[in-house]
Protein backbone atom coordinates (compact mmCIF):
# COMPACT_ATOMS: atom_id res chain seq x y z
CA UNK A 1 0.00 0.00 0.00
CA UNK A 2 1.65 3.20 -1.34
CA UNK A 3 0.27 6.48 0.67
CA UNK A 4 1.65 10.13 0.26
CA UNK A 5 2.47 12.98 3.03
CA UNK A 6 3.05 16.39 2.58
CA UNK A 7 1.22 17.17 -0.38
CA UNK A 8 2.39 14.29 -2.40
CA UNK A 9 5.81 15.56 -1.68
CA UNK A 10 6.87 11.69 -0.21
CA UNK A 11 5.66 8.59 -0.84
CA UNK A 12 5.84 5.92 1.04
CA UNK A 13 5.19 2.12 0.43
CA UNK A 14 3.50 0.22 3.99
CA UNK A 15 2.83 -2.61 5.34
CA UNK A 16 -0.93 -3.89 3.75
CA UNK A 17 -1.36 -5.13 7.82
CA UNK A 18 0.26 -4.17 10.72
CA UNK A 19 0.92 -0.87 11.74
CA UNK A 20 0.99 1.95 9.46
CA UNK A 21 2.72 5.40 9.92
CA UNK A 22 0.09 8.98 9.94
CA UNK A 23 -0.58 11.77 11.14
CA UNK A 24 2.18 11.09 14.79
CA UNK A 25 4.75 10.59 12.06
CA UNK A 26 4.62 14.06 10.14
CA UNK A 27 3.79 15.90 13.83
CA UNK A 28 7.16 13.82 14.77
CA UNK A 29 9.43 15.27 11.58
CA UNK A 30 8.03 17.99 11.84
CA UNK A 31 8.89 19.04 15.58
CA UNK A 32 12.88 17.87 15.41
CA UNK A 33 14.29 21.54 15.13
CA UNK A 34 17.26 19.77 12.38
CA UNK A 35 19.60 22.29 10.40
CA UNK A 36 21.55 21.41 7.07
CA UNK A 37 24.89 19.10 7.81
CA UNK A 38 23.74 17.69 11.23
CA UNK A 39 23.71 14.19 12.09
CA UNK A 40 20.10 12.58 12.81
CA UNK A 41 18.71 9.18 14.20
CA UNK A 42 15.52 7.83 14.86
CA UNK A 43 14.86 4.96 16.73
CA UNK A 44 12.15 2.81 15.58
CA UNK A 45 11.94 4.05 11.77
CA UNK A 46 9.30 1.46 10.70
CA UNK A 47 9.02 2.23 6.92
CA UNK A 48 10.86 5.75 6.66
CA UNK A 49 7.84 8.02 7.06
CA UNK A 50 9.12 10.43 9.74
CA UNK A 51 12.51 10.51 7.99
CA UNK A 52 11.71 11.07 4.82
CA UNK A 53 9.57 13.59 5.74
CA UNK A 54 11.93 15.32 8.34
CA UNK A 55 14.47 15.13 4.59
CA UNK A 56 11.74 17.19 2.65
CA UNK A 57 11.27 19.92 5.20
CA UNK A 58 15.61 20.26 5.90
CA UNK A 59 18.28 19.18 3.22
CA UNK A 60 21.57 18.13 4.01
CA UNK A 61 20.34 15.98 6.83
CA UNK A 62 22.84 13.03 7.71
CA UNK A 63 20.26 10.55 8.65
CA UNK A 64 20.07 7.04 10.20
CA UNK A 65 16.68 4.80 10.92
CA UNK A 66 16.87 1.87 12.98
CA UNK A 67 13.71 -0.55 12.91
CA UNK A 68 13.87 -3.80 14.75
CA UNK A 69 11.82 -5.32 12.06
CA UNK A 70 14.04 -6.79 8.66
CA UNK A 71 11.68 -6.64 6.36
CA UNK A 72 10.32 -2.59 7.40
CA UNK A 73 13.77 -1.61 7.37
CA UNK A 74 14.64 -3.25 3.88
CA UNK A 75 10.94 -1.30 2.50
CA UNK A 76 12.28 1.73 4.67
CA UNK A 77 15.45 1.94 2.36
CA UNK A 78 13.25 1.38 -0.88
CA UNK A 79 11.02 4.22 0.28
CA UNK A 80 14.57 6.39 0.62
CA UNK A 81 15.20 5.18 -3.20
CA UNK A 82 12.23 5.93 -4.61
CA UNK A 83 11.80 9.90 -2.54
CA UNK A 84 15.79 10.19 -4.16
CA UNK A 85 16.39 10.85 -0.53
CA UNK A 86 20.20 10.02 0.91
CA UNK A 87 19.42 8.27 4.18
CA UNK A 88 20.32 4.80 5.60
CA UNK A 89 18.16 2.59 6.93
CA UNK A 90 19.49 -0.75 9.00
CA UNK A 91 17.97 -3.63 10.88
CA UNK A 92 18.82 -3.55 14.47
CA UNK A 93 17.48 -3.40 18.11
CA UNK A 94 17.68 -0.41 19.19
CA UNK A 95 19.17 -1.58 22.86
CA UNK A 96 21.96 -3.45 20.88
CA UNK A 97 22.80 -1.03 18.18
CA UNK A 98 25.99 -1.63 15.97
CA UNK A 99 28.84 -0.05 17.10
CA UNK A 100 29.02 2.78 14.83
CA UNK A 101 25.71 3.69 15.52
CA UNK A 102 27.24 3.64 19.83
CA UNK A 103 28.25 7.49 19.40
CA UNK A 104 26.56 11.25 19.80
CA UNK A 105 24.03 12.49 17.30
CA UNK A 106 23.27 16.23 16.73
CA UNK A 107 18.96 15.18 16.80
CA UNK A 108 17.66 12.07 18.07
CA UNK A 109 13.83 10.95 17.41
CA UNK A 110 11.20 8.36 18.01
CA UNK A 111 7.53 7.32 17.69
CA UNK A 112 8.10 4.94 20.75
CA UNK A 113 5.30 1.93 21.15
CA UNK A 114 3.18 3.27 23.39
CA UNK A 115 0.49 0.97 24.35
CA UNK A 116 0.92 -1.06 27.90
CA UNK A 117 -0.69 -4.47 29.07
CA UNK A 118 -4.19 -5.20 27.89
CA UNK A 119 -4.23 -2.99 25.08
CA UNK A 120 -2.62 -5.18 22.28
CA UNK A 121 -3.69 -5.45 18.90
CA UNK A 122 -5.26 -8.73 17.99
CA UNK A 123 -3.08 -8.35 14.36
CA UNK A 124 0.49 -9.97 15.23
CA UNK A 125 2.62 -7.18 13.30
CA UNK A 126 0.64 -4.33 14.45
CA UNK A 127 0.72 -5.35 18.28
CA UNK A 128 4.62 -5.64 17.37
CA UNK A 129 4.80 -2.27 16.65
CA UNK A 130 2.68 -0.98 19.19
CA UNK A 131 3.36 -2.77 22.39
CA UNK A 132 6.55 -1.20 24.58
CA UNK A 133 6.62 -4.19 26.53
CA UNK A 134 7.40 -1.77 29.84
CA UNK A 135 10.71 -0.30 27.27
CA UNK A 136 9.21 3.22 27.61
CA UNK A 137 11.10 4.89 30.16
CA UNK A 138 14.48 2.71 28.44
CA UNK A 139 13.62 4.04 24.62
CA UNK A 140 13.56 7.72 26.03
CA UNK A 141 16.77 7.22 28.06
CA UNK A 142 18.43 5.95 25.39
CA UNK A 143 17.10 8.14 23.32
CA UNK A 144 18.74 10.90 25.33
CA UNK A 145 21.69 9.18 26.13
CA UNK A 146 22.44 9.11 21.90
CA UNK A 147 21.69 12.82 22.24
CA UNK A 148 25.02 14.93 21.96
CA UNK A 149 25.15 17.47 24.55
CA UNK A 150 23.15 20.87 23.18
CA UNK A 151 21.44 18.59 20.62
CA UNK A 152 17.83 17.81 21.45
CA UNK A 153 15.83 14.14 21.72
CA UNK A 154 12.30 14.60 20.42
CA UNK A 155 9.48 11.68 21.28
CA UNK A 156 5.66 12.04 20.48
CA UNK A 157 3.72 10.08 22.81
CA UNK A 158 0.65 9.36 24.08
CA UNK A 159 -0.56 12.04 26.43
CA UNK A 160 -1.95 9.67 29.33
CA UNK A 161 1.68 8.57 29.48
CA UNK A 162 3.34 11.68 29.53
CA UNK A 163 3.72 11.10 33.50
CA UNK A 164 5.72 8.10 32.68
CA UNK A 165 7.92 10.02 30.58
CA UNK A 166 8.71 12.73 32.36
CA UNK A 167 9.87 10.61 34.93
CA UNK A 168 12.48 9.16 32.31
CA UNK A 169 13.53 12.59 31.25
CA UNK A 170 15.49 15.04 32.74
CA UNK A 171 14.19 17.69 35.32
CA UNK A 172 15.23 20.31 33.76
CA UNK A 173 15.49 21.64 29.39
CA UNK A 174 12.33 19.49 28.71
CA UNK A 175 9.31 21.12 26.75
CA UNK A 176 6.12 19.56 26.14
CA UNK A 177 3.81 20.56 23.17
CA UNK A 178 0.21 18.71 23.44
CA UNK A 179 -2.18 18.14 19.90
CA UNK A 180 -5.16 18.67 20.82
CA UNK A 181 -7.99 17.06 18.09
CA UNK A 182 -10.00 19.89 18.33
CA UNK A 183 -10.71 23.01 20.52
CA UNK A 184 -11.90 21.81 24.56
CA UNK A 185 -11.25 18.45 23.91
CA UNK A 186 -8.46 16.69 26.30
CA UNK A 187 -5.17 15.32 23.70
CA UNK A 188 -4.40 11.92 22.95
CA UNK A 189 -0.94 13.02 21.75
CA UNK A 190 1.92 14.92 23.22
CA UNK A 191 5.63 15.88 21.52
CA UNK A 192 8.25 16.00 24.30
CA UNK A 193 11.60 17.81 23.20
CA UNK A 194 14.03 17.84 25.97
CA UNK A 195 17.58 19.70 25.06
CA UNK A 196 20.80 17.50 26.61
CA UNK A 197 22.58 19.29 28.83
CA UNK A 198 20.17 22.15 29.77
CA UNK A 199 19.23 23.86 32.87
CA UNK A 200 15.89 25.89 31.50
CA UNK A 201 13.21 25.65 33.24
CA UNK A 202 10.15 22.28 32.34
CA UNK A 203 7.89 23.73 29.81
CA UNK A 204 4.47 23.32 29.34
CA UNK A 205 3.33 25.15 25.89
CA UNK A 206 -0.07 25.79 24.40
CA UNK A 207 0.28 23.77 22.05
CA UNK A 208 -1.75 23.23 18.57
CA UNK A 209 -5.56 22.28 18.23
CA UNK A 210 -5.36 19.93 15.25
CA UNK A 211 -9.02 19.87 13.57
CA UNK A 212 -12.20 22.47 13.39
CA UNK A 213 -14.96 21.98 14.78
CA UNK A 214 -16.28 20.49 11.42
CA UNK A 215 -13.80 18.24 10.94
CA UNK A 216 -11.16 19.86 8.65
CA UNK A 217 -7.55 20.46 9.75
CA UNK A 218 -6.84 23.99 11.32
CA UNK A 219 -4.54 26.24 9.45
CA UNK A 220 -1.73 25.27 11.72
CA UNK A 221 -2.79 21.91 11.30
CA UNK A 222 -2.62 22.24 7.19
CA UNK A 223 0.53 24.62 7.61
CA UNK A 224 2.78 21.23 8.44
CA UNK A 225 0.43 18.50 7.19
CA UNK A 226 0.25 19.68 3.80
CA UNK A 227 2.69 22.05 3.04
CA UNK A 228 5.77 20.95 5.34
CA UNK A 229 6.21 23.45 7.74
CA UNK A 230 8.01 23.29 10.53
CA UNK A 231 6.13 22.88 13.97
CA UNK A 232 7.17 26.03 15.94
CA UNK A 233 7.46 25.44 20.10
CA UNK A 234 8.10 29.31 20.74
CA UNK A 235 10.38 28.28 23.36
Amino acid sequence: MSETFLDGRVKVAQPENGFRSGLDAVMLAASVPASAGQAVLELGAGAGTASLCLLARVAGLLVTGVEIDPALAALAARNAAANGADCKFLAADIFALPPDLKRDFDQVFANPPFHGEGQASPDPARAAALMDGGKLADWLKLGLQRTVSGGFFTAILRADRLNEALAALPERGVCVFPLWPKAGETPKRVIARARKGSHAPFVLLPGMVLHNSDGSYTLAAEAILRHGRALEFGN
